[in-house]
């Protein structure tokens, strides 16, 4: 699960979730950066999304990859571009896997019409 941060975005804009879940496909990446930098993307807000439970709680446990701060997901400066490790793709199908990454796309569809 993830739990969403940001939705000043069109990404996340009008999302009626505040966690989802989402497939990650290795466990051996993760997000790390420098203490400045880190302190830049949080005052920016560009932390679109943090590893979680259920319940969107953020804690070492739910932390797959130890990514810094349980960091799943950030965004540039204008807010356009996100990069995530989580793969929503991997979730289209609630048969399959779930629908939270199909919930996502349409989201994103919609935003940008």
């Amino acid at each position: 699960h993830v739990k969403i941060n940001n939705k000043i975005n069109s990404y996340f804009k009008g999302f009626d979730k505040n966690t989802i879940e989402l497939q990650i496909a290795l466990n051996v990446g993760n997000y790390f950066c420098s203490n400045d930098q880190l302190k830049e993307i949080n005052d920016n807000n560009q932390i679109a999304l943090y590893y979680s439970d259920a319940n969107g709680n953020i804690n070492e446990k739910n932390n797959p990859n130890g990514s810094i701060e349980g960091i799943a997901g950030i965004l540039n400066k204008k807010m356009n571009v996100l990069g995530m490790m989580p793969h929503p793709e991997r979730m289209i199908d609630p048969a399959l896997s779930g629908e939270d990454g199909s919930i996502f796309f349409k989201n994103l569809i919609n935003n940008l019409k």
